[in-house]
């Protein structure tokens, strides 16, 4: 029988944690499933106007999206909802979803996924600083599939 790592107390404060460039947006990895026993994964993203992820289905794990600033607009199946600061939004796994950042200002928010690992994707597909660069989607269809993770093409909105 392997050994279970256990959670440790710890806490950081606005973009604190590991800072990378993934997607089009500085995130801060806040909370690892090595650092929290498994249960959870947490990331702080800030995000300019535009952004957002492909359409995509978590079949490993649930979202929370808790935006801090800004506005998100989200999209599954035929629903489309907007959440502003303050607000909460669960994404559950198998369900097909996305986002974008839109308003006339950057977002900043908070994902929480459960159990932990999406971070892991975010990582894999991570710079240290900006890139220019276009997004690699040989990249990107690999380590999703990996994560558990299908991509179904472009956002629809």
């Amino acid at each position: 029988m392997s050994a279970i790592k256990t959670a440790e107390v710890y806490s950081m404060a606005k973009e604190e944690g590991r800072a990378v460039w993934a997607l089009g947006a500085q995130i801060f990895i806040k909370a690892t499933g090595e650092q929290t026993g498994g249960a959870i994964g947490l990331i702080e993203q800030v995000a300019p106007v535009g952004i957002g992820s492909p359409y995509h289905v978590h079949h490993g794990e649930d979202e929370i999206f808790f935006v801090l600033e800004g506005e998100l607009t989200f999209v599954s199946g035929d629903q489309q909802f907007t959440g502003t600061a303050g607000s909460y939004t669960f994404l559950p796994r198998d369900i097909p979803h996305g986002f974008k950042v839109t308003g006339g200002h950057p977002a900043r928010f908070f994902i929480l996924t459960t159990p932990a690992g999406f971070e892991d994707f975010i990582l894999g597909m991570s710079d240290p600083v900006p890139s220019t660069a276009p997004l690699d989607m040989n990249k990107l269809m690999t380590l999703a599939a990996k994560h558990q993770i299908e991509i179904l093409g472009p956002l629809p909105i």
